[in-house]
């Protein structure tokens, strides 16, 4: 298995967006209900604004898209192109302010693969590098446990019942 990491492009959103609606669809299956991976699909999905600053990456194994992830100097925590109420596109401070965590997904063909650990460790070296000291996101129910196993911790909790039914998340931090 050959695993790179290359920053995505305009040209590979229909691919990520096909990533991303099947790790909304399976992965979440055995930490939400139906009802509520329906209603996640409103707050989570493609947000083109961190491919057009650079800070989103493909996972690619044997040519293959594996999953994808980024990060942000911009305050929005979650959200895709279509939630409403999400976004904040100003640009965050890093002596003081936290890196975002942005659109973590590994397409369930290649999951338990070290994918999305191998995005996230990305993300954190390409926020250290800009002089971040620490990054946030807002972790799924299914992505938790892998943000943990990182060294994040639960700051907050909350439910986004943007889409109808509550979808619980995790607001979480770790130092860099």
């Amino acid at each position: 298995m050959s695993l790179s990491i290359r920053v995505a492009t305009r040209e590979d959103l229909p691919h990520l967006s096909t990533v991303m609606d099947a790790a909304i669809g399976e992965l979440q299956k055995g930490f939400l209900d139906a009802d509520q991976i329906a209603s996640s699909r409103a707050v989570m999905g493609l947000d083109r604004q961190l491919v057009d600053d650079g800070t989103y990456f493909v996972a690619e194994i044997d040519g293959a898209i594996a999953g994808c992830g980024g990060w942000s100097r911009r305050a929005t925590m979650y959200g895709g192109d279509h939630s409403t109420g999400l976004r904040e596109p100003r640009l965050l401070d890093p002596a003081s302010e936290a890196a975002r965590v942005r659109a973590m997904y590994t397409h369930p063909d290649f999951a338990r693969r070290g994918v999305g650990r191998a995005l996230l460790a990305h993300c954190e070296g390409q926020a250290r590098a800009e002089g971040f000291a620490s990054c946030e996101l807002m972790g799924t129910r299914s992505g938790e446990p892998l943000y943990q196993v990182a060294g994040y911790e639960v700051i907050e909790r909350i439910e986004d019942s943007t889409g109808g039914a509550p979808v619980p998340l995790a607001r979480m931090r770790k130092s860099l």
